[in-house]
């Protein structure tokens, strides 16, 4: 693929979707776990849907680009909820989403 923007956002696909995995599992580790239930169910489908999208970003599926714009809005959804909590596996995990967000934003405003 031909677009400077392609290798920035599938790293970042893989990063976040690294990222919130190990957020979820550490959630589930703390005190309070029902407290971190949204944190949890938000870090698994970011997680899900940042794999899925640096998978079809692989194969570079005709799909990539509206995958981006949907990717881009969970990631920033997932930020917005970890960014809540103090633990620093949230804090981590905000920054990898919102890195996530900003380059498949990015991706999807080049592809158009």
């Amino acid at each position: 693929m031909s677009n400077p923007n392609f290798q920035k956002c599938l790293e970042a696909c893989i990063e976040c979707a690294r990222a919130c995995e190990a957020c979820a599992d550490a959630c589930l580790s703390e005190d309070n776990v029902a407290m971190m239930a949204e944190c949890i169910r938000t870090d698994r489908d970011c997680a899900q849907l940042c794999w899925t999208t640096s998978a079809l970003l692989a194969r570079d599926s005709e799909f990539s680009g509206e995958l981006c714009a949907v990717c881009a809005k969970v990631c920033q959804a997932c930020a917005n909820e970890c960014a809540k909590h103090d633990h620093q596996h949230c804090q981590k995990c905000a920054e990898a989403c919102r890195q996530c967000a900003e380059a498949c934003g990015n991706m999807k405003a080049a592809m158009v």
